[in-house]
């Protein structure tokens, strides 16, 4: 599986290491390719897997601001409920594409 922005794969990883919650791809923080990532100061809160830190996307020169999200600490409970620890992993939204 692939996430391409702006004509640049951003991230790629076989599909055995992706995480799949409610509808979302994660993607492991080791197949990121860093240098399209700048992380932001925005955050939000889901009630169940807890504060979401994220990352602007950065393609030759346009910002796809807040264009993945992660959780760095997820909530008590939540890697229970999924059945994987998804800490750092990523998953991506406005405008990025995720294909196999």
């Amino acid at each position: 599986m692939k996430a391409t922005w702006n004509g640049a794969v951003i991230a790629e990883a076989p599909n055995d290491d992706l995480i799949r919650i409610e509808g979302n791809w994660y993607f492991p923080p080791t197949s990121l390719k860093r240098e399209f990532f700048q992380k932001s100061d925005h955050h939000t809160t889901c009630f169940w897997k807890g504060e979401a830190s994220y990352y602007d996307v950065v393609v030759d020169g346009d910002v796809n601001e807040f264009g993945a999200w992660y959780y760095p600490e997820p909530k008590d409970g939540s890697i229970e409920r999924v059945k994987q620890d998804f800490t750092d992993y990523v998953a991506f939204w406005n405008g990025i594409e995720i294909s196999e």
